[in-house]
């Protein structure tokens, strides 16, 4: 059974997500071997978007495909490089209506290996966009054309959403047709990641690349005072510190490259050593 390897990388939050996956990505995939990486990167600047610096960064790191989410519309000066053919590799949720700038799924061929990366957004608890189930529908009949699975894609969905019932809706409607399902969006990694009745690798939520000592990565005191007082304080990002260093989260899923159905999938969730510097 040929198998091919999939990491997908939970939401880099900030300078100490974007740190630590510079500093553990790269020997990951080199150890697993992995043939694909797929990184969510709507908080990477700063918290909040993406600008081209977070961008080449994350990409620099191994990623081959960057998916995000309801945050990228953050960085406004960063809408028009989301249409430009070399931003190919970064996604933002198919299921915004009225055809806004950017692409919400790529296929991309990878060492003779077809991977079709789509980025959805769920509905519960967040705007109230386009439906994500329609939206796969649609896509996966325009991509795969109704042929042989073991012609077609790889199928590899982030989808960002919020409801964790939406999510395992979502997980079982495209069991089948989806080698791997991965939320994101909570940044709060998820025990459940198992093999659905029909072969797809599903997990909850991937979790987050940033650190995990403090509220979503973001700083304690100022989650804390947001939630006490309901105002609105400028949300930055945690310091990371000995007690609660940055640590990337994720998850590895094996896939049957011929069936196109995963076989595997296992959590990640990895702490740098203190001796490798990261601020």
């Amino acid at each position: 059974m040929p198998v091919v390897k999939l990491i997908m990388i939970g939401d880099v939050v900030g300078e100490p997500g974007l740190s630590v996956l510079e500093k553990l990505l790269p020997g990951l995939i080199s150890e697993e071997g992995a043939d694909f990486v797929v990184v969510n990167g709507e908080n990477a600047a700063a918290g909040f978007g993406i600008t081209e610096a977070e961008k080449a960064r994350i990409l620099g790191a191994g990623a081959d495909i960057i998916t995000t989410g309801n945050h990228v519309w953050e960085k406004r000066e960063f809408w028009p490089a989301l249409d430009a053919e070399s931003e190919a590799r970064i996604l933002r949720p198919a299921n915004y209506p009225g055809k806004p700038v950017g692409r919400g799924w790529r296929l991309l061929k990878k060492n003779n290996i077809p991977w079709l990366v789509i980025n959805l957004q769920g509905r519960e608890l967040m705007q109230a966009i386009d439906c994500p189930f329609r939206a796969f529908d649609s896509i996966i009949e325009t991509e795969t054309a109704g042929g042989p699975a073991d012609m077609g894609p790889i199928v590899v969905v982030d989808f960002h959403a919020e409801s964790t019932r939406e999510k395992e809706a979502f997980g079982f409607y495209l069991d089948g047709r989806a080698g791997v399902v991965a939320g994101t969006h909570t940044h709060v990694q998820t025990a459940d990641e198992r093999i659905l009745p029909c072969g797809a690798a599903y997990i909850t939520d991937l979790g987050m690349t940033g650190v995990s000592g403090g509220v979503i990565g973001m700083d304690t005191t100022v989650c804390q005072n947001r939630a006490r007082t309901q105002v609105l304080y400028r949300m930055t990002c945690a310091a990371p510190t000995p007690a609660q260093p940055p640590e990337l989260q994720g998850i590895l899923a094996e896939i049957d490259s011929e069936t196109k159905k995963a076989v595997s999938i296992r959590r990640l969730r990895i702490k740098p050593f203190l001796t490798m510097g990261i601020t």
